[in-house]
């Protein structure tokens, strides 16, 4: 009689879902996020405008990082959309091809306005959020692209840039790469005078991609702090495309910030070392891919992305986890503090760490950051404020320069 009443009653407990656990640093975490500004300054996103029926008012499931569903979904409210051709590109073609991008992605806000809107000043990306829109903002990367015409900066400033990378993976005529031999020792004079307009233009000087000299002539030629739009630290990956504590320190003297790349080879020197036993740098494979897919960038990156999984398959390439991220930010906040550090992810233009393969899964940064005790105030910054801080900076520049209260 026992028997029979307890065996169904243990049954009956089995069958009871679980009761949820509240966590209320969780909860703190989605909070903060999804009410902060999450802003992005490079996503490749540009190059897969009109791909093979691509539609960035949908979810897209062909590998792709960034859709509207997704940004909604990963809180990720501010994005520069990258304007990036191949740099062997130069002079009027190179204009021609960049003025191309501006116009669809200048387009793609027209298409979606209940969704998107153009910001161009630090206090337009404000309005957007509050009205629950999406800041849509644009980045030239490379210097190439102004044809070595200085009036280019004028005019991509009027269409709405508002960063230009002074090179990209080859030398340009005026500025020396981190992944090119140098040409220029740093940058040549006219470089230097490209540096002056920009900042008369209130266009931010990024210095990703730049070689060494080059990042230190740009930072004693700039009136307005620097950015990188998509540079990792090398102390923890020693790629060159990474910056270096000292590289780190002089751009926060001056008001500057790193945006933390999430490619895998400048995350983890496990990964890069494995990757250049296997593959060879990334520059030597660049030249590769573009054999095969000519200015295909779309073409390119799934090329990559198979091998890099064939590789992870076979046991040749390590694994690297979302949380290489958090290591980033958290040596950049050791070694200059929390004003000096954003998000620069490389969406749509590089692989994804494990647990971040696209950008839904944003909030997982605010949450860690959280759990590792930093402030609501840091955190704010780290998303989107330390980035707005140095637009409106690089503002006060350009009225300064043209007489204009600010």
């Amino acid at each position: 009689m026992f028997r029979r009443v307890l065996v169904p009653a243990l049954a009956a407990a089995v069958l009871v879902p679980p009761v949820a656990v509240a966590d209320p640093v969780a909860d703190h975490a989605r909070q903060l996020h999804f009410s902060s500004i999450v802003l992005d300054t490079h996503d490749d996103t540009t190059q897969r405008f009109g791909y093979h029926g691509y539609d960035f008012g949908k979810r897209n499931d062909d590998g792709s990082h960034v859709d509207l569903p997704r940004m909604r979904a990963g809180g990720f409210n501010a994005i520069f959309f990258s304007i990036w051709i191949d740099s062997k590109i130069m002079g009027p073609p190179a204009v021609e091809k960049a003025l191309d991008q501006i116009d669809q992605i200048r387009e793609l806000v027209r298409q979606h306005p209940r969704d998107l809107e153009l910001a161009t000043t630090a206090a337009e990306v404000r309005r957007a959020h509050e009205r629950g829109h999406i800041a849509a903002l644009m980045g030239v990367e490379g210097g190439h692209m102004i044809g070595n015409d200085l009036r280019m900066v004028r005019v991509f400033a009027a269409l709405g840039v508002r960063y230009m990378t002074l090179s990209h993976f080859r030398n340009n005529e005026w500025a020396d790469s981190s992944t090119d031999k140098p040409a220029h020792n740093g940058l040549s004079d006219f470089g230097k005078e490209v540096v002056h307009e920009m900042n008369r233009q209130g266009v931010l000087v990024d210095i990703s991609h730049v070689a060494d000299k080059t990042f230190y002539d740009a930072l004693e030629v700039s009136r307005a702090p620097l950015i990188a739009s998509h540079s990792s630290v090398r102390a923890i990956s020693g790629h060159p495309r990474n910056m270096s504590d000292d590289m780190i320190k002089a751009l926060a003297a001056k008001g500057g910030v790193i945006q933390i790349n999430y490619e895998l080879n400048f995350l983890s020197d496990e990964f890069r070392k494995a990757y250049e036993a296997q593959f060879g740098k990334v520059s030597d494979k660049f030249d590769l891919l573009e054999k095969q897919c000519g200015e295909d960038d779309v073409c390119m990156g799934a090329a990559v992305h198979r091998e890099i999984l064939e590789a992870q398959a076979a046991g040749k390439l390590p694994r690297v986890s979302w949380e290489k991220i958090i290591e980033h930010i958290d040596h950049v906040v050791k070694l200059v503090g929390a004003d000096h550090v954003g998000l620069g992810s490389d969406f749509d233009g590089a692989d994804m760490p494990d647990g971040m393969e696209d950008c839904s899964q944003l909030p997982k940064i605010t949450e860690a950051l959280v759990r590792r005790g930093y402030s609501d105030a840091d955190i704010r910054k780290i998303l989107g404020g330390n980035l707005l801080r140095v637009m409106e900076q690089a503002e006060r520049v350009a009225a300064e320069s043209a007489g204009r209260p600010h």
